[in-house]
């Protein structure tokens, strides 16, 4: 009885379905990763190589992924298997879980920080006047043992709760509050960015390409953060697709998604490149870069300390509907697969990723010479599950939507059974994730791997 309950729940309105598709793919990987990966990366090239990557690759799986979830009914283990009995295209729902907790392993030590420097900045402890300061503030949280420890199980301990309350309760309600708050501070923190003596240089860095400065790993990073922030090839969309109603537009959904994600992502980069050169900071300073640099903007402003402590309050909103979606997908499969009560499902989920957590956490203290193919934990796991296992998925995601469904049922469920007239869009889509994007993720992948040379 346990099983079908879950099966029949879903979200109860059309902003519902926005707001928490939006809310995975809207989160730290807009205003922590897409900044520090472009400032890696060269930049504005490097953007324009990551929304192509949006466009033709990241928005057809998407689209995929919502068919595969609505026609099936079922999260993203017990989706393939009902579409596909017998078959191993199973192994694909299998390897977006994994994916997806080794994401939530990572990306919760990024959140820890967040919620610390928030709680830091509301009790008036960061008041960080150079760039100096800066760096030893965030070295002093991230070097610590304990402390960005108890941070990183708190805020597995809130995404839990909030789990814990189901799809309409605990999912929609929280993503439809917290969405409307993080564009408004997001847009305040651009305004005093520009303000800045540096502003136009850091401009030019996000706007102006060079492309003498992309390879073919940068490319693979580009595709790359075009699966993690869209939250595609995790499970996450398939198990949402699973959630959203018959007479919701599947195409319509991700377009918007996708373009809002876009708009999040422009405007964190406003908000921090200006920072970063204005300040004297490195754009290819990596993972710490919104640490550096968001303090030094605010705290050499009038009523610093009250904007500064504004956004982190919105970055800490900004980690809340990315993890929902992360920890629903391993238990969505022990709710449905294994016919766990979805308090236990919970509860062994995010002690799952605690444990496994922690190693990301102390990468920067106790395991800091610890490294696989000369990684740390913290990034062993983002380059698995964002580089190597979402790609790959998304390669079966693709065929299996365009082959294994075929035609008849994406038309079906693209078109709500021809009650939308958006019929040459999804013939568009369906040539897309047949033919190009299978073709483009399998040469980005192998060549960014250097299995293959171009």
């Amino acid at each position: 009885m346990e099983k079908q309950q879950l099966k029949r729940e879903g979200f109860g309105t059309s902003l519902g379905v926005i707001a928490a598709t939006l809310g995975s793919a809207v989160g730290l990987g807009n205003i922590w990763k897409f900044p520090y990966m472009a400032g890696d990366n060269g930049g504005a090239a490097f953007i324009f190589i990551y929304l192509i990557s949006t466009f033709f690759v990241g928005l057809p799986i998407m689209i995929s992924e919502f068919i595969i979830g609505r026609r099936s009914n079922r999260a993203v283990v017990g989706a393939f298997k009902k579409l596909a009995p017998g078959k191993p295209w199973f192994l694909t729902g299998v390897s977006g879980m994994i994916s997806a907790i080794l994401i939530m392993s990572f990306y919760t030590t990024v959140a820890g920080w967040v919620f610390a420097y928030a709680f830091k900045a509301i009790t008036g402890g960061l008041n960080v006047t150079t760039k100096e300061s800066a760096v030893q503030a965030f070295n002093s949280l991230a070097g610590s043992v304990w402390t960005p420890l108890i941070w990183q199980w708190l805020v597995i301990a809130l995404a839990s709760v909030i789990i814990i309350g189901g799809v309409r309760g605990g999912i929609e309600r929280i993503t439809k509050t917290l969405l409307p708050i993080l564009f408004i501070l997001l847009v305040a923190c651009d305004i005093r960015a520009l303000t800045l003596s540096g502003a136009s240089a850091g401009l030019e860095f996000l706007f102006k390409p060079d492309f003498s400065k992309i390879t073919a790993m940068s490319v693979l990073m580009a595709l790359g953060l075009s699966f993690f922030k869209l939250s595609v090839g995790v499970g996450t969309m398939t198990t949402y697709g699973s959630y959203i109603g018959k007479d919701e537009s599947l195409p319509g959904t991700a377009v918007k998604v996708m373009f809002s994600d876009i708009l999040v992502s422009i405007l964190a980069g406003v908000a921090i490149f200006p920072a970063v050169f204005s300040f004297g900071f490195q754009p290819e300073s990596g993972p710490p870069l919104l640490f550096f640099t968001i303090p030094m903007v605010f705290n050499s402003m009038p009523l610093g300390q009250v904007f500064l402590a504004v956004f982190f309050i919105l970055s800490s909103i900004a980690t809340i509907g990315a993890m929902l979606s992360l920890l629903e997908v391993p238990v969505s499969y022990l709710h449905e697969e294994r016919n766990w009560s979805r308090k236990n499902a919970t509860i062994a989920s995010a002690l799952t990723i605690a444990a496994l957590g922690c190693t990301a956490t102390l990468s920067n203290s106790a395991l800091a010479d610890f490294t696989i193919f000369n990684k740390n934990m913290f990034d062993l796991m983002d380059f698995a599950s964002s580089n190597v296992l979402m790609p790959a998925a998304g390669i079966f995601i693709a065929l299996f939507a365009g082959y294994k469904l075929g035609p008849k049922v994406v038309y079906e469920e693209a078109t709500n059974n021809g009650k939308l007239a958006n019929r040459p869009l999804v013939s568009a889509y369906l040539y897309i994730v047949r033919f190009i994007a299978p073709a483009a993720i399998i040469i980005v992948l192998l060549n960014g791997l250097g299995i293959i040379k171009l």
